[in-house]
């Protein structure tokens, strides 16, 4: 491609700020995700106020993520939204640790509800408009930068914890998110958005596009049918005799092979077969990823099972944010990322995992065979996804 020096300078640096945005922002969940229910237990907390303070935060960030993309969009100021959402995370993750009971932790929670609605859509809003449909960088570098980072940090708050603590750990994730603000005024602000169509008539057309409740309606059947492998899998594991070592191994993998989709194999993939056909192939990857944990614990068969994931989850995203990108105006995809984050994403793996309990406790390994089912019936969504 044809720029000239000062051009391939200038997308360069702004890979690299994109990067580092999201690296440090990953890095933060990372660092706190993982280890938050514990905090929060070796704070007092009884289980049943945990499971409050944890919904009550769900239903907040399900109003707050919708609403804080449309101010990105109507402002014309992602990069302020996305600076302003991370320093609340970080200050309401910093506040944590000052809390020893339900309701200073409640506030606390709440806090950080808000403060992480926006960020991760709003900067999927800049990272695509900054990628300039391909022609900068692919999306999917920076996202398996992200991956790479929640990884790394999962780890390294482990060795943190052993260390000094589990408030170490939550006092790193408060500073990276403090950093990731920082990190977020210096990307570039091509997202810029203000148009008339961010108004509520914008609004309405974009939920009332059928292109798009067709993309949010694939990704919540894809994605909610991990809900199973996310809170039982393990479980099962452990109860077919498959110590947490080896079990590591096996997320590890999983985690593996999302990067290597977002990083080598996605964008050339999605070229040859197209964006619904990736959306396609991701819902048949987790039936059949599904079906296998429905059937054995046998480990070459789980370690095949895992390396689907790259497929049911990273191929999906990219998929799924590629649609959003060619179908949805430039001043109302700040807002189309929030939605398909809050419900397509968020809100379909709670209702998941509430009806997985159940499942997992009455029928076992059986339960997959109804996440098998939840991500095949994406597939007749599929044809409304292509262009007309």
């Amino acid at each position: 491609m044809g720029m000239d020096r000062t051009g391939d300078g200038l997308w360069r640096g702004g890979l690299a700020r994109v990067l580092a945005l999201y690296a440090l922002l990953y890095g933060a969940y990372g660092a706190l995700s993982p280890i938050l229910p514990s905090f929060l237990a070796a704070r007092g907390l009884s289980a049943s106020e945990i499971g409050i303070l944890l919904a009550a935060a769900g239903a907040l960030r399900i109003v707050a993520g919708p609403l804080a993309g449309r101010i990105a969009d109507r402002s014309g100021a992602a990069r302020t939204v996305l600076a302003g959402s991370a320093a609340l995370a970080g200050l309401a993750t910093l506040a944590h640790l000052l809390g020893h009971s339900f309701a200073p932790l409640l506030a606390a929670s709440l806090a950080y509800a808000l403060g992480t609605a926006a960020p991760a859509p709003v900067a999927d809003a800049l990272a695509l408009a900054a990628a300039r449909g391909g022609q900068a960088f692919q999306y999917g570098w920076v996202r398996a930068a992200g991956s790479a980072a929640f990884i790394a940090a999962t780890a390294a708050a482990g060795a943190l914890i052993g260390a000094a603590g589990l408030a170490a750990a939550v006092a790193a994730s408060g500073l990276l998110f403090l950093t990731t603000a920082a990190a977020a005024r210096t990307v570039p602000a091509e997202a810029a958005g203000g148009g008339d169509r961010a108004s509520w008539d914008g609004v309405r057309a974009l939920v009332g596009s059928a292109r798009f409740r067709r993309t949010v309606l694939a990704a919540a059947l894809v994605i909610g049918a991990h809900a199973l492998h996310d809170g039982f899998a393990v479980l099962l594991w452990r109860a077919s005799g498959i110590g947490p070592g080896v079990a590591g191994l096996l997320w590890s993998g999983a985690v593996a092979s999302e990067i290597v989709v977002f990083l080598l194999v996605g964008p050339p993939l999605l070229r040859r077969i197209g964006l619904p056909g990736g959306v396609a192939l991701a819902a048949a990857a987790g039936g059949l990823r599904w079906s296998v944990l429905a059937l054995t614990t046998a480990l070459p068969w789980l370690a095949a099972a895992e390396a689907l994931h790259g497929l049911s989850f990273a191929l999906l995203h990219l998929a799924c944010l590629g649609l959003i990108e060619a179908s949805v105006p430039r001043d109302l995809r700040a807002t189309a990322l929030a939605v398909y984050g809050t419900f397509g994403l968020g809100l379909a793996g709670v209702l998941a995992t509430l009806a997985s309990g159940w499942l997992y406790g009455r029928f076992g390994a059986g339960a997959f065979w109804a996440m098998a089912v939840l991500s095949l019936a994406a597939l007749p969504l599929v044809p409304g996804l292509r262009t007309r």
